[in-house]
């Protein structure tokens, strides 16, 4: 859907008052849908079509995929955890898979960063410097 841009402008400033102190506040976000849906202000369609993708943008943000070639104790998972919350802030919504094409290390997506120190990209790298 092509959005307008006044009504993506209007969806820049809600999406702003609903995030005090950089962190989206769910509550005040679903009232001031309601009140978008009950009021139905011009291009309402519009505005609502923005915010979602804004809030679609902020959620994948806070996404961390955690890619190892074997399965994490728990003492190493709260250390990246620790670690990867201290670098991207508190909200960070985690989750640990096992890779075994990786064959060691980690590969690591915060949003749209991806770490990758695992065996199978050095292997790569090294496979392209030779070329």
């Amino acid at each position: 859907m092509k959005i307008s841009k006044s009504a993506q402008t209007a969806a820049r400033r809600i999406f702003r008052l609903c995030s005090p102190e950089g962190h989206l506040d769910e509550q005040r976000m679903r009232s001031v849908i309601a009140k978008i849906v009950a009021d139905k202000p011009r291009d309402y369609r519009g505005i609502l079509a923005g915010l979602s993708r804004l809030v679609r943008r902020e959620e994948d943000g806070k996404r961390v995929v955690v890619e190892s070639a074997r399965f994490l104790d728990p003492a190493t998972e709260q250390r990246v955890r620790d670690s990867l919350t201290n670098q991207y802030g508190q909200g960070l919504n985690f989750e640990f898979r096992t890779n075994p094409d990786l064959m060691g290390g980690m590969k690591i997506r915060v949003g749209d960063d991806v770490i990758d120190g695992s065996v199978a990209a050095r292997i790569k790298r090294l496979e392209t410097a030779f070329q």
